[in-house]
């Protein structure tokens, strides 16, 4: 079974039951719109096995999946993990009707957890919302496949973004879904419509995606640095950072979906001094302007026995000759693949993607 790739460079949501499809997503950053254009890039390579070194939605690893290769996917954040173990090492367990059953209903005597409604109280969902969190969160715990529980954790993830304003966790603003103004952002039909029929919806779209591979696939949850083995293509698309020195925040912008994905942790996890309720701050090197340039230069040389395909925004720092200068310490050839003016999700600029091939 191979995915439904669309003329307009994006897969499509499908309801025929022979075809796979990647689900519908609203991350910032989301390089699903121009899956095709990298694969067109990249598919004269001679590379079987690669690892997608910052998974985040799993499109581009979804898609190698697809061509065949063997991948691997990895993300440092936990939710994105889960995301990686639904759609890139699952080969073939899905939700069942009973399954889906099972998730959204209270049961019996089962005394739930109340965290998300004790500490997010008129911060992100209603009350019941939360109510309903807590206990979803509670029955996923309760499957015995783990491949199923990453399948549903999906589901949830995807049902709580759609619900939120701007599809963001960045600051307070509960009260958007229901002030009687004009708005030119969101969908209060969207956000009207109960947790449980997204989570049913996101579940369908998940199961869809699900290839059975011909080839063993594997979702990694760790630093870029600490990952073992040899692979014949690294694919390479970090957190960006503007000319400014700005950088992208994917764990303030998701903060409560990673709190979703370390829910027994989440209570020493948060920075109770912020309204949001948002998580302790991590600086890391990819996010750090005086470290950046390091930080490539040493992942350059961790992987350069492979080739290495660099997606970039023109506008970031370092620089694309920066990118090149480091890139020629470890490769012989490098091309420079252009698409203007792109928009990226969830973005309000358009920039020039850059694909670096280095061989």
């Amino acid at each position: 079974m191979r995915a439904k790739i669309s003329n307009t460079s994006r897969y499509q949501t499908s309801f025929l039951e022979d075809e796979a499809v990647f689900p519908s997503t609203r991350f910032q950053g989301s390089k699903l719109k121009i899956a095709r254009w990298i694969w067109e890039a990249i598919e004269h390579l001679d590379f079987c096995s690669v690892l997608d070194a910052f998974g985040g939605t799993g499109s581009i690893a979804y898609m190698l999946k697809d061509k065949g290769k063997v991948v691997t996917y990895n993300d440092i954040l936990k939710f994105n993990w889960y995301i990686g173990l639904a759609l890139i090492e699952n080969d073939s367990r899905k939700l069942s009707k009973k399954d889906i059953e099972f998730l959204t209903t209270p049961k019996k005597d089962m005394i739930y957890p109340t965290f998300v409604c004790d500490t997010f109280k008129d911060i992100y969902f209603t009350d019941r919302e939360n109510h309903w969190i807590d206990m979803v969160i509670k029955n996923i715990s309760l499957l015995n496949d783990k491949y199923k529980q990453a399948v549903a954790f999906f589901a949830l993830f995807q049902a709580c973004i759609i619900k939120r304003p701007f599809n963001l966790f960045h600051r307070k603003n509960l009260y958007l879904r229901f002030s009687d103004v004009k708005r030119n952002f969101g969908n209060k039909t969207t956000w009207d419509r109960p947790f449980e029929e997204h989570f049913r919806q996101f579940a369908y779209e998940a199961n869809k995606a699900i290839i059975n591979s011909e080839n063993r696939c594997k979702a990694l949850n760790k630093s870029v640095f600490e990952i073992q083995g040899n692979f014949d293509l690294v694919y390479i698309d970090t957190p960006y950072i503007s000319k400014r020195g700005n950088s992208v925040d994917y764990l303030g912008f998701y903060h409560f979906l990673e709190g979703l994905a370390n829910y027994p942790q989440w209570p020493e996890m948060i920075d109770y001094k912020t309204k949001h309720r948002r998580l302790k701050k991590k600086r890391t090197i990819w996010n750090d302007k005086t470290k950046i340039h390091s930080a490539f230069d040493k992942l350059f040389e961790k992987f350069k026995n492979s080739t290495l395909v660099i997606s970039y925004r023109a506008d970031g720092i370092p620089s694309i000759s920066d990118l090149v200068t480091l890139l020629e310490k470890h490769k012989k050839s490098i091309i420079d693949i252009r698409r203007k003016k792109y928009k990226y999700a969830l973005s309000q600029n358009h920039s020039e993607e850059v694909l670096l091939l280095a061989t």
